[in-house]
């Protein structure tokens, strides 16, 4: 009667504290250069050293340019907090990627290709998009400064076990239709609260049919309809995309544990704390109106009327479409943009860039457009160049930046200005996230790069 959340949650546990939290053992943790400072300054008062340095893995992501990064970052906040981690590092005898490192590029695109993220592991980071490595079919989530500290020295962290529940896409889905989709559906179905205080295993013929790099993003992206993490139980699918990589079993050791991961699944009479089925046939390419993932329509719809809002939530409504500068029961179908970018933890794979191509491909960029596209990692850039990729894009104007989170917030030099649209590939629309002012309309790749020719907001499909 376990769920697989179940099952990898209880084989981790090291102690249960009398009416308190689970003492939780961590397989892997992963730093950035972010929140992690505050978390070394505290082992270092209490003269502590690393439990397991060798499951720990670091590297600048969020602060790193995206250009000339052979060359010492200018922005004097983010070179410190770099430079930060990178001393730290050496003190504590971490692994570290650091920049212009071919391991380099963001942690939560790093972590699954390079095999480091397995299946059945504990997976944590200082980073709400840690439910990335979900995926993988880990138990992985975000954790605050002191856990970070906590983890450092224990490799153990004190947890209030979530709530279980199953989310079921039936069907098949239709032309132009990307997991990045489903995921901005799921939201706004479920509300950016609607899965509070639980863990989500997804489930259902689209599950299975997406790709990895699909469900890298649909994990991604729970943490957005207020989830603890999400996660994808691993199948033929897994296995195939971890076979050979760096840090993936080898050999007998291999074999193994594959055959171990074949168990790792809910059973069938398994009982979650909620249920939910959906149907792919609902489901068209989205875009999002307002200030939270949760405010989107599939592309061909009108942004809602006031009325149609739940009474509570009607004053947030009018303050998002001012800020957006968008009115009610308009389309957002030709809506001018001025920037786009396809990259972040949610949308920077191989197969996204495969898919901006496959749209700009033989097109021109549209000479109002300021067009950011930047890879989640090296081993990304040079898979786009190994695939002509590159030609691809550059033939039809735009240039390939340097690995890093970029556009998705604006904590580097690519920031979107005050009043600018952006369509983005990124997971979060927040007032200022992309910069002060700016305003973010999140899509798939498909719909950035129909955007990113055409320089208005248009319906994909139309163009495949």
């Amino acid at each position: 009667m376990n769920t697989l959340f179940d099952k990898i949650w209880d084989r981790h546990v090291v102690q249960v504290v009398d009416d308190g939290p689970v003492q939780l053992y961590i397989d892997r943790m992963y730093c950035h250069e972010v929140t992690s400072p505050q978390a070394f300054d505290g082992m270092r008062a209490r003269k502590l050293k690393c439990f397991r340095p060798g499951q720990i893995f670091c590297m600048p992501d969020h602060n790193t340019p995206t250009h000339d990064q052979d060359k010492p970052i200018k922005d004097p906040v983010s070179k410190k907090q770099v430079d930060t981690l990178e001393r730290n590092c050496k003190e504590f005898s971490l692994n570290y990627f650091g920049m212009m490192s071919p391991d380099n590029g963001i942690i939560h695109v790093v972590g699954p290709e390079k095999g480091l993220s397995l299946p059945g592991m504990t997976i944590v980071c200082g980073d709400s998009h840690t439910s990335t490595h979900g995926a993988m079919g880990a138990v992985a989530f975000g954790i605050g400064t002191s856990e970070v500290e906590m983890v450092l020295a224990s490799q153990c962290i004190l947890q209030q076990k979530p709530k279980s529940m199953r989310i079921t896409i039936n069907g098949k889905l239709q032309k132009g239709v990307t997991p990045k989709d489903v995921a901005l559906y799921l939201i706004a179905q479920l509300s950016t609260s609607g899965a509070t205080g639980h863990f989500v295993e997804y489930a259902g013929d689209v599950v299975r049919d997406m790709s990895m790099e699909g469900r890298l993003t649909l994990c991604n992206l729970s943490i957005e309809m207020g989830a603890r993490g999400g996660f994808v139980a691993p199948d033929d699918t897994t296995f195939a995309y971890l076979k050979g990589k760096e840090y993936a079993p080898k050999g007998e050791e291999w074999e193994k544990a594959v055959a171990c991961w074949r168990t790792l699944k809910s059973d069938d009479d398994a009982v979650f704390d909620k249920e939910l089925v959906f149907d792919a046939a609902d489901i068209q390419p989205r875009v999002t109106y307002g200030t939270n993932p949760g405010m989107g329509i599939a592309i061909t719809e009108k942004i809602p009327t006031e009325e149609s809002i739940e009474p509570q939530a009607r004053a947030s409504f009018r303050k998002a479409l001012e800020y957006m500068g968008l009115k009610e029961g308009e389309t957002l179908l030709g809506h001018p943009v001025d920037y786009v970018f396809l990259g972040a933890c949610t949308n920077g794979r191989i197969e996204d860039f495969r898919a901006f191509a496959s749209v700009v491909k033989g097109r021109r960029k549209a000479d109002n457009i300021i067009a950011w596209l930047v890879p989640g990692s090296w081993a990304v850039d040079k898979q786009i160049r190994e695939e002509g990729l590159d030609k691809v894009l550059e033939e039809a104007g735009f240039e390939i930046r340097q690995p890093g989170c970029s556009a998705c917030l604006a904590m580097n030099d690519d920031k979107v200005p005050e009043g600018k649209y952006s369509v983005s590939t990124s997971n979060r629309n927040f007032e200022g996230r992309q910069g002060p002012g700016a305003r973010t309309i999140l899509a798939s790749p498909l719909v950035t790069a129909a955007a990113a020719v055409t320089g208005i907001i248009t319906d994909p499909r139309e163009m495949m």
